[in-house]
Parts: C-alpha cells; structure tokens; sequence
C-alpha cells in the first residue's frame, strides 16, 4: 500500500508539472533595466574645436558623477520567446523601439544589437557581452556624428546610485537664461519647471521656440542634474545651487557639438513671450500661396481646388525634431476626435539633408509611421534662414514647428510658433486656446460665403 501511495503521488506530481511552461530567462540579452551612458567628452582633452576661450561656468567640477557622461535609463522587454523591444525611460514618457535587431558580429565574434529609431533617423549600435552593450549613437543627418555608448543590465539609477542628501527642494518655477558663452552667442530666454520628491528630480525647460521635453535626474547636496535621451534629444544639464539665494548656474550640452551656460533663479511669476507674437504675416489680410511637392512627387498648392473654402491649418516641421512629433501626435488625435470636413491639414517638412531624394525619403517614412492621413509636403533644407526665403510671406522661421491657421480665402488669420508638450504645465491651455482657434476659424468660413 505504501508502494502504490508513493507511486500515485509520484504520478500526481509528474501530471502536475506537466501542465507548467518553464521558460527561459531570455534568448538574446537580458530582460529588465539597463543604464546607458553616452560619452560626449570619450577623450581627456576638453572639447573646443573652436579655439576660443571657454567660459568658467563651463567648467564646474561635479564630483557626483562622471564629468562628460550623459546617462539614460531603458528596459528591455521579450514579447515572446525571441522577439524583444527597447524602451527608453524619461520621467513620465516611455518611448518603444519595436525596431531592434540581434546578431552575430562575424568579425568580432560576438553578439551584435542596433537598436533603429527610424522616425529621427538615428540608431545605437554596439557588441554585447556578459551583461555590457558598447558601440555608438549614429545619426544620419549629421556628417560623421557618432557619440560612443556604453550600457549595463541591472542598474536603474540615472546619476548616482547613492546620492548626498538634498540640501534644498527645487519643486517649482525658475526664471532661465541660456547663455552667452560656449556655443550660443546670445543669450535667451526660458523657465524650468520641476518636481522634486527626496533626491529625485523630473520637470522639463519652456522657451520661446518649444520645450526640452521629458527631463529626469537627481538632486545630490546642492548640485543638479537632469538629461534626456529619446533617439533625437541628447541633452545634460548640470547646475551648483546656491541654496540661501536660490539660484542656480551650471552647463547645458546638446551631445557633442552643443554647449553653453544656464542661469536660473525660483520664480513663480516668470513668462516667456505668446508663441502668437513671435512670428507674423508680412502683409496681414492679403490671401498668400505656396507650391511644394508632396512625398508623391506631386506638386500641391495652397490654391488647388481640392482646399478651396476651407479653413487651413499648416505645419512647419521637421522629422527630426521631437516637439514637432508631439505637435504632431497632438494634431493626429484632434482630427480623429473631431469630424470636421471643412478643415484641412497640411505639413511642410524642412530637412536636415540637403539631397532632395533622402528628404523625400524622411519624410515619407515620418507620414507612414506616424499613420498621417494629410498631405506631407518637402519645403527644403532646415536652416531657418533658407526655410524663410522659401515662404517669403511670413516674417521669419524662428522655429519649428511653427503653426499657421489660414481661413477659407487663404488668408493667415494666427500664427503659433513652438510647441509646448505633454511635459510642460502649459500644455492644457495650449489645448484649450487650439480649440478656440479652430472654431473660431470655421466660423469665418460662415462670414466669407
């Protein structure tokens, strides 16, 4: 009777486990929180193609962390057994790469990953080894830019793992100046908005031509830092605070090629001027007209037939840009929530590439991924200068995305330059003065018939 009880429970057992799927960790690399860093300084000498002296605020020791290192944070996550995807991590935004490809480096002999982000045209390429990804960010649009990269698996702190206590809450408004000094001859203006909870720190920097985004970091005794990395942006902010005047001054990078000074000090009345009186229409009330080929090769006017009487909204873009995505996105979901026939959208693309063909080629990728159901038009190279000879009735292009919202006789009735996002504190009053905007528009379609 024994025998046969332990036989059954062996049985019952067997069955038992018969029914669980034990599956494998991961097939390629390993799944979970990664910390990557980008090298902006991979040399001991101190950057300064220019041969100009260096301005000392440039020049700050942070001794919480590596000096010249940009850190992000992203995941790794399996779909199914072999299929994974990358997901960087910035404050609240999480953003999917779904475009990632896992390899044998024949010439290496060992694992090779490239991570795409096709809508910016860039990607991170590197060999892994036991727990390390180290290659380099590529962009495309830029001659020769790499940044080289380093990532390791099973870290998700951002700056320093033990930072020093804080030695004051930097929750709220800051009045900014960026610059002069580095890279940036003239100063301008801006207003951090930031969340602090203990040590850590989110928020994000306003300007007059769009926001910086999603930015995430720490607060180590009485110095500051923040950066973002979402396959376009590459930026690192680091700041010493005086705690008793609650100010700030530190350096702002953009990856290897941009840096200047940043000064703040807390202040919750701070403006920046409307985006509406930043860029206006050089003969106010006079009907104006473009013509620029779409992704098609077809040429497409302001004046076609197909606009004529509808109220008109024209985005000046770049694929490149990650505020025009957002402008983007933002008008994607209005159109889908909003039927509203006698509105037409249309975006003009200038390109960080001055060959037509890979132009074309960025912005078509931009209208097929971003599901954009309206005409995408090439406008011509990015400089702002060039773009502004190219639509010769606005005052200037002062940034990108700059909006414009044309009646039905083709006239510019309002124009809204930058975008202010998701990230920032402005970005419902943005939504609320847009749908104004746009009724306000159709309502002259009434007056004009």
């Amino acid at each position: 009777m024994r025998v046969l009880s332990f036989l059954t429970c062996i049985g019952l057992l067997l069955g038992l486990f018969g029914c669980l799927r034990f599956q494998n960790a991961y097939t390629k690399i390993p799944p979970g929180p990664w910390r990557a860093t980008l090298l902006l300084d991979p040399s001991t000498v101190t950057p300064n193609p220019k041969g100009e002296p260096l301005d000392e605020k440039l020049n700050l020791s942070f001794d919480e962390v590596t000096n010249g290192e940009l850190p992000f944070n992203f995941l790794v996550e399996y779909t199914d057994d072999t299929t994974f995807q990358v997901v960087l991590l910035n404050g609240e935004e999480r953003i999917v790469s779904k475009d990632v490809s896992f390899g044998r480096s024949k010439s290496r002999a060992k694992d090779s990953i490239r991570i795409n982000f096709p809508i910016y045209d860039t990607y991170i390429v590197g060999l892994y080894e036991e727990g390390i990804i180290e290659g380099e960010w590529v962009v495309n649009y830029r001659e020769k830019y790499s940044i080289p990269f380093i990532a390791r698996f099973g870290m998700d702190y951002r700056f320093t793992q033990i930072p020093k206590p804080a030695e004051i809450d930097l929750t709220g408004t800051w009045e900014v100046t960026f610059g002069p000094g580095g890279d940036e001859p003239s100063p301008y203006a801006g207003i951090g908005e930031f969340v602090q909870t203990e040590n850590n720190l989110q928020g994000t920097f306003r300007t007059e031509t769009g926001d910086y985004r999603y930015l995430h970091g720490v607060v180590s005794g009485d110095k500051a830092y923040l950066s973002v990395f979402d396959g376009s942006h590459a930026f690192l902010f680091e700041a010493k605070i005086d705690t008793e005047a609650e100010t700030m001054v530190g350096s702002f990078r953009s990856g290897k090629h941009y840096r200047t000074v940043w000064q703040a000090r807390r202040n919750s009345e701070a403006t920046l001027t409307s985006p509406y009186q930043l860029t206006s229409v050089n003969d106010a009330g006079t009907p104006i007209d473009f013509s620029f080929i779409d992704t098609n090769g077809d040429t497409i006017s302001l004046s076609d037939p197909a606009f004529e009487g509808k109220a008109k909204l024209v985005q000046i873009f770049g694929t490149w840009c990650p505020n025009c995505r957002d402008e983007t996105r933002f008008l994607l979901e209005y159109l889908q929530a909003n039927d509203l026939p006698n509105l037409q959208v249309m975006g003009i693309g200038f390109e960080r590439y001055r060959q037509e063909e890979k132009s074309l080629a960025a912005l078509d990728r931009f209208k097929t991924q971003m599901e954009v159901p309206y005409p995408i038009l090439y406008g011509g190279y990015y400089d702002k200068g060039e773009a502004s000879e190219r639509l010769p009735m606005l005052s200037k292009i002062i940034s990108y995305p700059t909006l414009l919202f044309i009646d039905g006789e083709n006239r510019v009735r309002k124009i809204h330059t930058g975008f202010e996002g998701p990230a920032t504190s402005r970005y419902e009053a943005f939504q609320a003065e847009f749908e104004e905007s746009i009724q306000q528009l159709l309502a002259t379609l009434q007056s004009e018939s």
